[in-house]
């Protein structure tokens, strides 16, 4: 059975988007929803409609802000992140918190990371040759503008809690066909 389900991703948002009679709100989190949607496909130009025209991502890391700025800086990232196949996802959310300006978002992030790309970026694997769980406790804030798009996401988190070799029968489809498309 596949260890990443990434629908599972934005089930918590569909379900408060449900809950939600504030317009406003409604709208914040709308625009979350379609964000997180476009990046699983994943959507480039779908996922860069979401946000500003100059965004700017902060991704604290050892204190240090490592995230891309501006719109190529953030397209630019996206781009490599799909070029890495490691953008099959889930963001298990087990709080959310949603105001008029900005939607916070916290859980477990689980991906899926090629062996190579794991070792590349200094994950503890064995194997270039395997498939990686890579599992990361992670909090989100994604501030929005008056005219509902996302300025950017701040990110915190504690560094990998999981890395784990993967068998092939764990492997979603979506990472098979990625990664493994005529291998097997």
């Amino acid at each position: 059975m596949a260890v990443i389900d990434p629908t599972r991703t934005w089930a918590l948002v569909e379900q408060r988007l449900t809950a939600t009679t504030d317009a406003r709100q409604r709208r914040v989190l709308g625009i979350v929803l379609e964000h997180m949607k476009a990046e699983a496909v994943p959507d480039l130009d779908g996922l860069m409609r979401t946000l500003v025209s100059e965004p700017a991502y902060h991704f604290w890391n050892a204190g240090q802000d490592i995230g891309p700025k501006g719109y190529d800086g953030v397209r630019g990232y996206y781009a490599d992140f799909v070029a890495s196949r490691s953008n099959v996802l889930e963001f298990e959310i087990d709080r959310l918190v949603v105001d008029d300006d900005c939607v916070v978002t916290e859980g477990y992030l689980k991906q899926i990371y090629p062996g190579a790309y794991a070792d590349r970026i200094g994950l503890p694997v064995d194997d270039p040759e395997a498939d990686y769980l890579v599992v990361f406790r992670q909090l989100l804030l994604w501030p929005v503008t008056a005219d509902g798009l996302i300025r950017g996401e701040d990110s915190y988190h504690s560094g990998p809690v999981e890395v784990r070799k993967l068998a092939f029968d764990e492997l979603p489809a979506e990472y098979v066909e990625l990664v493994h498309s005529g291998t097997r």
